[in-house]
């Protein structure tokens, strides 16, 4: 079971970051106090925080605390990029908040159901995210005391290769059912008609 242990994780995160955007939309709509206002937004924010200060603060100082095998090395390297990886996902968490906000308000502008460009936002980042995260360590490999050793170490297989170059290909798609949505929901549409310049038209409709 060690062996799949790790895959137990993984499905644990894809099930957690899968339902993290719908979740924390609906819960931002329920804080709003009036349509197209940000306090629901921040309040939401302010709740993330909550539950990373719980489950990222309170949680680790008890166990480093009772635990002998849990005290870290406290290294400046090692705080700085843990830093700059909380800052990371921090800014991911509230930019996928304001993502949602943004879709909705898109889609009322263009009179078309508020949901129609919410349910982009999580294909779309989560096709970017593995593969900025795929190249990264391609060519990033720190080391103990050397963070910015940088270089192609070894190429990946051609599956890998095939593989970023699906999910791109799916980025695409998630972008091209996009743009049909936003195109059937504007056939039918009649262009506002406009008369020519130095032309009025009189109670009978014709030309003068």
């Amino acid at each position: 079971m060690d062996k799949y242990l790790w895959l137990v994780f993984v499905a644990i995160a894809g099930l957690s970051w899968g339902t993290y955007v719908p979740i924390i939309f609906y819960g931002g709509t329920e804080l709003s106090t009036k349509p197209g206002t940000i306090g629901g937004r921040l309040a939401s924010i302010l709740c993330v925080g909550c539950a990373y200060f719980v489950l990222a603060v309170l949680i680790p100082l008890a166990i480093m605390a009772t635990r002998e095998d849990a005290k870290p090395q406290w290294a400046t390297n090692g705080l700085i990029f843990s830093g700059l990886a909380g800052v990371a996902g921090a800014v991911g968490a509230i930019c996928v908040i304001f993502a949602s906000k943004a879709a909705v308000d898109a889609a009322k502008l263009e009179g078309i159901n508020p949901a129609t460009y919410r349910i982009y936002i999580a294909p779309l980042i989560f096709a970017l995210a593995p593969t900025i995260n795929t190249i990264v360590s391609l060519f990033w490999h720190p080391k103990a005391g050397d963070p910015f050793h940088f270089g192609l170490e070894h190429m990946p297989g051609t599956k890998l290769l095939m593989g970023i170059a699906l999910v791109a290909v799916g980025s695409f798609l998630v972008l091209l059912s996009k743009e049909e949505a936003e195109a059937g929901a504007n056939k039918g549409k009649a262009p506002a008609s406009a008369a020519p310049a130095g032309v009025t038209t009189g109670e009978s409709g014709t030309a003068k």
